[in-house]
């Protein structure tokens, strides 16, 4: 029987999470048990993350993967935290002619390692650390239909038992976090708010041309998204879950998580493809 996996795009927010895991941390743990159960342990995972980022696509092949701990100023406890797993050389081989054939310029590599946009949610999720993980990096000029299509490119993967992941945030302004610090569990603000119900809306109603438009249509869109990069993973995962069906977008967006820290930093995950409703109650 084939395994056909929902795609996901998940908020990891701060390195944090790895120690203090919170409402999503939680939502985590319990989502990794949900997929086994639904639909058996991925054979591998994709995982595309904002924090390695390059001009253009770039697939790591290696065959393991270390922790990286990419941030400063952290706990001590947290640079001990180790998630180091096993790489997939032959279906990174296959990501990368499949983006090459789809007309992007896409480089393999040898190199590998894991970042925090990647560790601190598998760590949660699949905590064994047994399931072997593909990082593609991400292109932070990138616009929503690039990522949409990029995706697009993979979703036959899906459906060999390879669960495809978008990391990244549901917003995310570091400026407004490192300059007016509000409390873990602040109420959430009124921008915010705003933002994630638009967001909510368009994926229920799949308006796609709407949320591709994002920058000009969502509400306080730039106060939530100064920069792209940690948004551009929602389109990717979205595109991995699309079928021949589809025209703009995943005819089924469901949102699967949803909690605010410090005001203002959305926590929101998204499941794409008509599997994903079987990931409701998680």
């Amino acid at each position: 029987m084939t395994v056909a996996f929902p795609t996901l795009f998940l908020s990891h927010g701060s390195p944090m999470i790895a120690v203090e895991p919170g409402p999503a941390g939680h939502f985590l743990q319990r989502l990794g048990p949900a997929i086994e159960t639904l639909w058996g342990r991925p054979k591998a995972i994709i995982v595309m993350s904002p924090h390695t980022a390059t001009p253009t696509p770039y697939v790591l092949g290696a065959a393991h993967h270390d922790t990286i701990h990419d941030f400063g100023g952290f706990p001590a406890a947290l640079y001990e935290i180790r998630y180091d797993t096993p790489g997939e050389p032959q279906l990174a081989s296959e990501i990368h002619q499949k983006l090459v054939n789809g007309g992007l310029p896409a480089r393999l590599t040898s190199q590998g390692g894991l970042d925090h946009g990647i560790w601190t949610l598998l760590m949660h999720m699949f905590p064994a650390a047994n399931i072997p993980v593909v990082p593609l990096s991400l292109s932070p000029r990138a616009k929503p239909a690039d990522m949409l299509a990029l995706g697009r490119l993979l979703t036959d993967l899906r459906r060999q038992g390879v669960l495809v992941i978008g990391s990244g945030s549901l917003t995310h302004n570091l400026q407004r976090f490192f300059h007016h610090p509000s409390p873990v569990d602040a109420p959430e603000e009124a921008d915010c708010a705003a933002f994630r119900a638009w967001v909510h809306d368009k994926a229920q109603a799949a308006d796609w041309p709407a949320l591709l438009d994002y920058r000009a249509q969502a509400p306080h869109a730039w106060a939530m998204h100064p920069t792209d990069e940690h948004w551009l993973a929602f389109y990717f995962a979205a595109g991995a879950a699309m079928c021949d069906t589809d025209t703009i977008g995943p005819a089924t967006s469901l949102r699967i998580h949803e909690s605010v820290t410090h005001g203002h930093l959305a926590m929101d995950a998204y499941a794409f493809g008509a599997e994903a409703a079987k990931l409701a109650n998680v």
